[in-house]
């Protein structure tokens, strides 16, 4: 891919803040996010959620833009309103407004005086975020959304990197989104998925993910028109792959074949071999199994190598964001190749034996200069995705 994509702007909500800074902040404090769910009710397995705090919102050109319409990505790029207008718009989700539709259903079979409104179901179906990005910032070039479960937003930056790959923009916004609702939070509880404590991620007593919720952006350039701009990249696509196993609704192939296929295409993408990279941004989910079969992945592709290459899990940190994950831990990739810093995998007591020797990082990170790193998404269904990054500099 002859010298990558620019990153050249990164936005980000989560349960640490509404803004990059805060997630850098937490990210070098080993601040975990995960806390009693308020937003409704629950009683079952866990009580945990990584919630977005009330009142955290993006500040933007219109008064309504809320923390989930993530106008700040295309300011720290500095793009202006013909840069945006042709730019490519890609965006992951899998919630979409289902925790409104939740609430107008509860209002009617509550009886909630003069609360059930018809109409504020026309604003949940899960494109609704990309077409309320796309008119608040005024981008009218190709738009999709992509619903592959938990690597949906990784998925998205991959289409918004080819897009600009083909010729079809020399910008794109690459997003993801999703917030809590009481349907996948009953889901996964059902599945038992969800650990009555905060997660920790391939710890010995791991028992399950932390639920969360979030947005994550990127804005994507070809280099040539970003140096022609002046700007710097805080950060390089190097390379991105896809890898579908189908082997199950939920549960992961036992092997990682799709995993696989996805990590080792996307270094080859890059051109790069496995001795390149130097930090993995763990898909990390904090289940038995996932856990597990990633770490089968990482031996696969590493080597021996492995026991020398930081491995990290920020859902520790943000929680499990389904849809907006593979952003959001994008971004965090991007992070630590700026800024040369290794997130912790926070509340890891005592690494999982059978992993064998493992740099899991754990708390409160450290830091350390970066060149090469990777993100991977795994999602239901056997949807995997793979991102190489590389640190920002320009040739």
């Amino acid at each position: 891919m002859s010298g990558g994509i620019a990153i050249t702007g990164v936005g980000a909500v989560s349960a640490v803040g509404g803004n990059v800074p805060a997630l850098t902040a937490a990210l070098l404090e080993g601040r975990c996010g995960i806390a009693p769910l308020t937003l409704f009710p629950y009683q079952g397995r866990s009580a945990l959620a990584a919630q977005v705090p009330e009142g955290v919102t993006v500040p933007g050109t219109l008064p309504a833009v809320t923390a989930r319409r993530l106008s700040r990505p295309c300011r720290d790029a500095g793009l202006d309103g013909a840069l945006r207008h042709d730019a490519a718009l890609a965006l992951g989700a899998t919630t979409g407004g289902m925790f409104e539709s939740e609430e107008a259903y509860r209002q009617r079979q509550t009886g909630e005086a003069g609360c059930f409104r018809l109409s504020r179901l026309l604003g949940t179906s899960i494109t609704t975020a990309a077409s309320v990005v796309s008119q608040t910032l005024g981008i009218y070039g190709p738009q999709t959304t992509v619903s592959t479960a938990c690597s949906s937003s990784a998925l998205a930056i991959a289409l918004a990197a080819d897009a600009i790959r083909r010729g079809r923009a020399r910008v794109a916004v690459a997003l993801g989104t999703d917030g809590l609702c009481r349907l996948t939070y009953a889901g996964f509880d059902a599945l038992q998925a969800l650990d009555p404590e905060a997660c920790r991620p391939f710890d010995a007593g791991r028992r399950g993910l932390s639920l969360g919720e979030g947005a994550g952006a990127l804005v994507l350039e070809d280099m040539a028109h970003a140096r022609a701009r002046g700007v710097r990249p805080r950060a390089l696509l190097l390379g991105h792959a896809t890898g579908t196993d189908a082997h199950h609704v939920t549960a992961p192939h036992p092997e990682g074949v799709g995993a696989l296929v996805a990590f080792r295409g996307a270094l080859a993408a890059a051109g790069l071999p496995p001795e390149a990279i130097d930090y993995v941004n763990a898909h990390g989910s904090g289940t038995r199994q996932n856990d597990a079969v990633e770490v089968a992945v990482l031996r696969a592709v590493l080597g021996s190598r492995l026991a020398r290459v930081p491995v990290s899990s920020t859902k520790s940190q943000l929680g499990h964001t389904l849809g907006a994950a593979g952003a959001l831990e994008a971004v965090v990739t991007v992070l630590a190749l700026d800024a040369g810093i290794l997130p912790p995998t926070v509340g890891l007591r005592r690494p999982d034996p059978s992993f064998g020797e493992l740099d899991l990082v754990p708390t409160p990170g450290r830091r350390l200069p970066l060149a090469v790193a990777a993100s991977s998404s795994y999602g239901f269904g056997g949807h995997n995705v793979t991102l190489v990054l590389g640190r920002g500099e320009v040739p």
